[in-house]
């Protein structure tokens, strides 16, 4: 594996980057000063949103690029290189279909805010840890913010009690399983492998050059977008089939090990 001609390194974040403590380690951010020094683009593509990237990231926020909210937002430093929201005549229906979901919490993600409503507040600990910027409304339509997406937290198992339900709507919006108690609903054209591609075209890096890691179904499309593309060894198995390669687990220096591996090449 020849890994000298890698120009962009892009991370998924929880599962990936982080550790189950939510954590990013010390060798990561030594590993990123090296990577600068070789002018190696640097890309932390996330389901979240992006005031909880650059939280996690907060000593290389200036220097690396951000793909939010699975894609729906593209950010380097403050200026914005794609938004694509919710269609609002889709929004009102698709909070009805969840309301009716027993145990299902939704979430509206704008594109600095998320908005959760009162049946979230016994759970807002646990959302905190993916929501820096957050306020309550007990009524959703009172929210006037351009929403990129709404996330679907269920307690159990988002796969099986919330995708079931959702499936169906696949042709109107992008339904996405990205973690055990998360489905994601954006816009058709919101995906990280569509990011990605806006990115490399921004910069002139080919899929050749572009490495992914990912460990998750919403990460598939980008991890699509590279010639090196690996899945963590807790990856679900979908991404095991879809990526190329694949590396220890998030909490086993999974990401950077390969990142060593890179840097020796």
């Amino acid at each position: 594996m020849d890994l000298s001609q890698v120009k962009m390194v892009v991370s998924d974040m929880d599962g990936t980057l982080l550790n189950s403590k939510h954590e990013v380690s010390n060798r990561f951010f030594e590993l990123f000063e090296e990577l600068q020094k070789r002018n190696i683009l640097f890309v932390a593509a996330s389901g979240r949103q992006y005031a909880s990237i650059v939280h996690k990231l907060e000593p290389i926020k200036n220097d690396i690029l951000v793909i939010a909210e699975n894609g729906a937002l593209v950010k380097e430093k403050e200026k914005e290189l794609l938004v694509t929201p919710i269609q609002n005549s889709l929004k009102s229906s698709l909070l009805s279909k969840i309301d009716k979901i027993d145990g299902a919490h939704a979430m509206l993600c704008g594109k600095y805010n998320a908005y959760f409503d009162g049946k979230s507040v016994p759970f807002l600990e646990q959302l905190k840890e993916y929501y820096a910027s957050y306020e309550i409304h007990e009524d959703f339509s009172t929210v006037t913010d351009e929403i990129i997406k709404i996330a679907v937290y269920h307690n159990i198992s988002a796969e099986n009690h919330i995708y079931p339900a959702m499936k169906d709507l696949e042709d109107q919006i992008k339904v996405k399983v990205s973690g055990l108690n998360w489905v994601d609903l954006n816009h058709t054209d919101a995906n990280k492998g569509f990011a990605l591609e806006k990115l490399q075209n921004e910069f002139g890096i080919s899929s050749n050059e572009t490495m992914v890691f990912g460990d998750y179904n919403n990460d598939l499309e980008m991890l699509g977008k590279a010639k090196y593309s690996f899945a963590m060894e807790n990856a679900h198995q979908n991404v095991l089939k879809v990526a190329n390669f694949k590396t220890s687990s998030n909490n086993d220096f999974g990401v950077e090990r390969i990142l060593e591996k890179l840097l020796k090449s």
